[in-house]
């Protein structure tokens, strides 16, 4: 069948950061370093980087030796008690990420209430929360009502957000009338273009296929996008979840991945979709 790729997808500048990081760390060492949590949400990469030595350590509590800060960051809480246990930190947080924690950082020492637009559970998020006392993290209309009532309130988003999402929150908080208040756009560019590229061939396709990890929040987020096309989606991690229904029927495909997803990951599906008949 014919298959189109969309013109910006797959791994972005913070994930090959870390992963170059790892790698040239567990050379250096030559042997086991730890990562504290899941480098990147892909299983594949996780399980191929354990196989070369990096241990997943789910509590700083569990690290020994060195430890490798994985693209979403750590809170200030975090990196001191790894430093208090002597740990050796090798820092693969993304710079967008970096930027984000010195803006929640900034707002708070100009005085603002900070207000984070993101997934509360989200390593990226919890991190970012760190870098100033008292901060909000609201990600859906319902969630506003934990907003204070007045007073200066200063706006951050998860990285890995769509514009869209951003700008409607923004508009549904700025409406609750603050005295002051001042956006910091903290947007992903890599993600921004990976997602229009995304909108852009689902809207030329029969059936879009979205490949990533399932707790990938930029993949589930170039999903939801793709959906929103009125296009059949498939969101899978790799060529063996995929069912010959999904492309039954269909003309012309389109695939499409998150910033967390191996380049051969998309090859290979690529490669075996062109051939389905």
């Amino acid at each position: 069948m014919e298959v189109r790729l969309a013109k910006k997808l797959g791994f972005c500048f913070g994930v090959e950061h870390a992963i170059d990081m790892a790698e040239k760390t567990l050379a250096e060492r030559g042997g086991p370093i730890m990562s504290l949590g899941e480098i990147i949400h892909n299983p594949q990469v996780v399980e191929a980087l354990s196989l070369k030595g990096l241990k997943v350590a789910n509590d700083p509590s569990d690290v020994d030796g060195t430890v490798l800060i994985r693209s979403h960051g750590e809170g200030p809480e975090v990196l001191s008690e790894l430093r208090s246990r002597g740990a050796r930190i090798v820092d693969a947080t993304c710079v967008l990420v970096k930027r984000a924690q010195k803006i929640v950082a900034g707002l708070a020492n100009e005085g603002y209430r900070v207000i984070v637009i993101g997934q509360a559970s989200h390593p990226e998020v919890r991190g970012v929360c760190g870098y100033a006392h008292d901060v909000i993290c609201v990600d859906t209309p319902e969630e506003l009502d934990r907003l204070p009532a007045g007073g200066k309130v200063g706006i951050v988003c998860q990285t890995t957000h769509s514009l869209e999402h951003f700008g409607r929150m923004v508009g549904l908080i700025v409406a609750r009338g603050y005295s002051e208040i001042k956006v910091v756009n903290t947007l992903c560019s890599a993600v921004r273009d990976r997602q229009a590229a995304a909108v852009e061939l689902a809207q030329k396709v029969d059936v879009m296929f979205v490949l990533g990890g399932k707790q990938s929040a930029n993949t589930r987020e170039l999903a939801r996008l793709c959906a929103e096309q009125g296009v059949d989606i498939h969101h899978l991690e790799k060529w063996s979840d995929f069912q010959p229904e999904m492309a039954s029927g269909k003309k012309v495909a389109g695939i499409t991945a998150g910033a967390s997803t191996p380049k051969w990951i998309i090859e290979e599906f690529t490669e075996k979709l062109r051939a389905f008949e």
